[in-house]
Formats: C-alpha cells, structure tokens, sequence
C-alpha cells in the first residue's frame, strides 16, 4: 500500500495525531519523521524492516484501543485522502472495469488498511493484526502480514474465492514482497526499492513510476468521505512501518457454485 497506493508509509502518518493525543513523546513524533525519510527515500530492507517492527509494536503497548480509534476517526481522511496517487486509482479502477478483484496486501495494522481500502474500493484487505487485551494493545502481533506471510495468504484467498493466481497482478514497491510478487503470473515493480528494481530488471518485470498524489475528493467529485460512527468502528493498526502491495485478482471462468 505505501509507496505504492499512497505517497507515505500510513504507519508513521499518524505520529502527529499520536503526539497530540498525548500516545507518543516528541523525541518518538522525529524519529517517526526520520523513518518516513528513510522509508521514502530508499525503501527499507528486511533487517530494517524488523528493527522498525520491534521499536513501533513496544510502542503501541498500554495504548487504549477506543482512544486511538477516536484519534483515528478524526484524522484519517485528513492524512490519507491528499496523499493517495492518481496513477493508483486509475489502476484499480481499469482492473475492476475488467472484471477483477482488488486486494490490498498489506504490513499495516488492518484497523488502517480497511478504510482505506473501503475509500478506494477494495473488494478484501489482508492486513497485520494487533492483539488486544483489556481494551488495549498488548504490544505483541496476532498476525503479521509480511514476506511469505502474504504469499500464503493470497493463496487461501484465491482458494476460497476461486482466482487463477497465474491470471493476477501483483504490484509492490519492496523486495520483501518477492514471494507474493512470484506467486503470480503477472508481477509488477512500482517505486521499487533497489533490491526489487533489480530483480524486476533481470526477470523482465514491468517497472512503473507513481508520483502525482491527488487529493481523491478533487479526482472524484462525487467521492464523500465515511462518517465518523463508521469510522470509529476501526482501530489503529498504524503501529507497523509497511511495505505493502496491490493485488488484482481475476476469477476462473469456471468456479464451482456456491
């Protein structure tokens, strides 16, 4: 989803809000702003990739789960809409006019990934998860979608709902995403990271250019944003830096009755 959906990691777009809502310390709002360099300048590899798991699921523990909610519902289209890139929006709209299915994949907490691919019209989310006790999170992760992780997970998707993976697209910006990018017959690079820009390069991957944000409400003038009772109703998730992917899925001509 970052960096390929929208134009920051949706992890750390939410550090402000955090720190307005008394989550996170100043000294964690600069290093979330130095991650956000990082990420978006160079990608982040599998080591840092951890490293930024482990620092942001010990940062999230204790946090109370209905505030962040709260604080998720008041800035979440605020963050996310202006940021979202034209050329992924149109994307996802030639694939649904073809017929396919849109997934979205990704490392990001799925209180987070569902609105936005609610926004953006996404037919599933595969996302992390948080575990949650007593109302708040405990800081451990009861799935994390990363690596091989979502390879596994869009092949249960695609057995239950009846994809032809050699017949998907698969688009992401990180090498991490290998395994899900070589599960399926149709992989694409999109402001890859160098890792990835040079497997894409070497398999004869297309590699594809995002960079014009818009603001979705100005691309869609009949767009209107969610209303706060639905928005309250997602949590946080934005405790895991992401590398995440898009997924189109197309069905088999022949899938069994339900």
């Amino acid at each position: 989803m970052d960096k390929t959906i929208i134009a920051k990691s949706s992890a750390l777009a939410f550090s402000r809000p955090f720190y307005q809502g008394g989550l996170i310390n100043r000294r964690a709002v600069l290093r979330s702003a130095y991650a956000q360099f990082v990420f978006l300048v160079g990608g982040a590899d599998h080591d840092q990739m951890e490293k930024m798991r482990q620092y942001l699921s010990a940062l999230t523990r204790g946090w109370n789960v209905q505030q962040v909610r709260e604080i998720v519902a008041e800035t979440l289209h605020n963050l996310i809409d202006p940021i979202i890139y034209d050329e992924a929006a149109s994307l996802i709209e030639q694939h649904h006019a073809a017929g396919r299915d849109v997934v979205i994949v990704s490392s990001s907490g799925s209180e987070v990934v569902e609105p936005i691919g609610a926004l953006l019209g996404a037919d599933h989310v595969i996302a992390t998860r948080l575990q949650i006790e007593d109302g708040c999170y405990t800081g451990e992760i009861e799935y994390y979608a990363y690596a091989e992780n979502k390879a596994a997970a869009i092949r249960e998707l695609a057995e239950v709902e009846g994809y032809d993976l050699a017949e998907c697209y698969a688009y992401s910006d990180s090498s991490t995403d290998l395994p899900l990018l070589e599960a399926v017959g149709h992989p694409s690079a999109v402001n890859p990271d160098r890792a990835l820009r040079k497997e894409a390069l070497a398999r004869e991957w297309p590699v594809l250019v995002f960079d014009r944000p818009v603001e979705l409400r100005r691309r869609l003038p009949e767009f209107s944003a969610p209303s706060r009772p639905v928005l309250t109703a997602v949590a946080v998730g934005a405790a895991l830096l992401t590398a995440g992917v898009v997924w189109y899925a197309t069905r088999r001509r022949h899938r069994p009755s339900a």
